[in-house]
């Protein structure tokens, strides 16, 4: 538990209540926080005679990929959305030593759900250009570091480095990694600390235990196979909880709070590939007694309060996800009795906190300003050359070599991870979407950001397997984008593009890796008779042929509802960002010629002829 001094960032106690009364944004709320439960006086003084109540307050983050800064590396400013949320470990430290100062920071834990250090070019640049297993400290340990964490549970994207990255982030840190379900692949034991008891204070009476518990999702067995398998294993969840809670209770806890790096909603992305489930939180507080609270994560979510019935005992754990990148901070609130000389939890709730009207912590910031001025110069900085510009301005009505040139990239990856496989014969395919209209490739030099900006989403990569007919159906798909034309034009974009306000990340194109794929999109046909001359390899594409097809996160899960894709066999996710495969694969080969991987391979016609478009 930290227990150190927590400076008042916002200049009084008056400021600090009107931050946190700002920042409220669900569950509880800030008044119910204050004035729930039988606990005012004997919490607030922290007393813990026969029937009084101490009230514990446990913080969470999860998911903060890399981000330290309110700062977009790929935009080179700073992060906003529509949303107006704002991102990263700096804001939510002021919300934490916010909170720390009002209820007390001997009354209060901070802890982490995981994905820490992956998904910004400031984690990538400590793990692969100047790696922390050389001696650099990794920015993120410097940050958790100033926030005074008392706990991380481990995330599935902590693999993505390898071991020893893993190993050299965890020295660095001032708490422990936990993950009890991260066992040896021999012996079954913990390879990381499954759990650890902090002790609370309490003025006449016995402290409380509070066992903190670390899981992550087992999906790593899939995702960061080549890092883990051989030496690490990740039994389920649900699986492991049942052997570590009660060892969790019978070392002293009187509490159990689990930092679980697992979605709440019970289904899974990798079909049967594992006996096990990824999102497992909320099955893990049904069937799991002795668990007081979950600290969420995984999903990316925003849940500011639930409860789950448990099966056996009948009480309520209290579960809080707090969204992602820093933007949300998870308060919960438990309030213990004792109860024939023991503590038991009697009441509990939460609420998350907006990061969006905090200031930066100056300690967090001042601790990676020189690492974020070194990364600054590494995105823009020259990574290779363009033999010719590339743009995406007209990818939504024409072939370009922007967009095949992330569909060559997408499907050379997986081509290349199912070598030795029972894929490894079938061709490749990939899909592609016209993101962003602005993005660019210049002629000549190119550097981080200039490739990023074709891919502004944090999409990871898949590879499915689809016959030859849900290829056509899914083209069949995308072409409903477009709204009827029984002319050859001219037409303007605007005109046929977007029907029934279908967004632009949701008209796909699909190109071929090893030879083309080809077809026309006819805008004189009915929806769902659109796409003609369907072909691979200059031959037409019988029903019953297979491919793989190369596509991300988001359409693989159902983003944008195309037929097939979701009960389609995965046979390929390593859960790698695909803006970073395309950075790596610019990064590596120096020069990127869209001679060696464009064609003009899908054209829109009209009654067969066609279509001649104008911006």
């Amino acid at each position: 538990m930290s227990t150190d001094p927590t400076p008042d960032l916002l200049g009084s106690s008056t400021t600090r209540r009107q931050l946190l009364a700002l920042a409220a944004v669900g569950g509880a709320g800030l008044a119910a926080v204050r004035s729930a439960a039988p606990a005012d006086a004997a919490a607030a003084a922290g007393k813990g005679t026969n029937g009084e109540v101490v009230r514990l307050t446990v913080l969470g983050t999860t998911d903060l990929h890399g981000n330290v800064y309110n700062w977009d590396y790929f935009k080179n400013a700073e992060y906003t959305d529509a949303k107006a949320n704002d991102i990263g470990v700096a804001k939510a430290s002021s919300i934490i030593k916010a909170i720390r100062a009002e209820v007390g920071a001997d009354r209060t834990l901070t802890i982490d759900a995981g994905d820490t250090i992956q998904g910004t070019p400031l984690a990538y640049y400590y793990a692969k250009i100047d790696p922390i297993t050389g001696g650099s400290t990794h920015p993120m340990a410097a940050a958790m570091n100033q926030v005074g964490y008392d706990a991380a549970a481990l995330g599935n994207h902590e693999y993505n480095y390898g071991l020893d990255t893993l190993r050299a982030f965890e020295k660095q840190l001032n708490f422990p990694l936990l993950s009890a379900n991260s066992v040896d692949w021999n012996t079954g034991a913990p390879v990381f600390k499954p759990w650890v008891i902090k002790t609370v204070k309490v003025k006449g009476s016995k402290p409380v235990k509070v066992g903190i518990l670390g899981l992550v999702t087992p999906g790593v067995a899939i995702w960061d196979k080549a890092n883990v398998e051989g030496k690490v294993k990740f039994p389920g969840i649900i699986e492991q909880a049942k052997v570590m809670v009660p060892r969790l209770k019978a070392a002293g806890a009187d509490v159990v709070i689990v930092a679980c790096h697992s979605g709440d909603n019970g289904k899974s992305s990798w079909g049967d590939a594992l006996p096990y489930v990824e999102n497992a939180s909320a099955l893990l507080a049904e069937q799991v007694p002795g668990i007081d609270a979950v600290l969420v994560g995984h999903a990316h979510l925003e849940i500011p309060q639930r409860y789950v019935t448990n099966a056996q005992t009948g009480k309520q754990v209290l579960l809080s996800e707090p969204y992602y990148w820093g933007m949300r901070v998870t308060r919960m609130s438990i309030d213990l009795q004792k109860v024939r000389g023991q503590w038991e939890v009697v009441h509990s709730e939460a609420t998350l906190y907006n990061s969006n009207v905090a200031p930066e912590d100056p300690a967090v910031t001042g601790a990676v300003a020189a690492a974020h001025q070194k990364v600054l110069t590494y995105v823009n900085g020259v990574i290779g050359t363009c033999t010719q510009a590339m743009s995406a301005a007209t990818s939504r009505y024409e072939d370009t070599a922007a967009i095949d040139f992330i569909n060559y990239v997408q499907a050379d990856a997986v081509k290349k991870a199912l070598a030795g496989t029972p894929e490894a014969s079938l061709p490749v395919l990939s899909i592609a979407a016209p993101f962003n209209k602005l993005a660019a490739i210049p002629a000549g030099d190119v550097t981080i950001r200039d490739v990023a900006g074709l891919y502004i989403y944090d999409n990871t990569l898949l590879g499915i397997v689809l016959t030859g007919a849900q290829v056509k159906a899914y083209l069949e798909k995308s072409a409903e984008y477009f709204k009827p034309c029984t002319t050859t034009g001219p037409v303007a974009a605007d005109t046929i593009t977007n029907a029934n306000a279908t967004p632009d990340y949701n008209y796909d194109v699909m190109g071929g890796l090893d030879a083309d794929l080809t077809y026309d999109i006819d805008l004189a046909q009915a929806v769902g008779s659109r796409i003609v001359n369907l072909a691979y390899a200059g031959s037409p594409v019988a029903p019953d042929a297979r491919f793989v097809v190369a596509i991300n996160n988001y359409r693989q899960s159902g983003g944008g509802n195309f037929p097939g894709v979701v009960a389609a066999p995965v046979v390929y996710n390593r859960q790698i960002e695909i803006r970073q495969l395309l950075i790596d694969w610019a990064t590596a080969n120096k020069v990127i010629d869209p001679a060696a991987f464009s064609s003009i391979d899908w054209k829109l016609v009209s009654n067969g002829s066609p279509i001649t478009v104008t911006a």
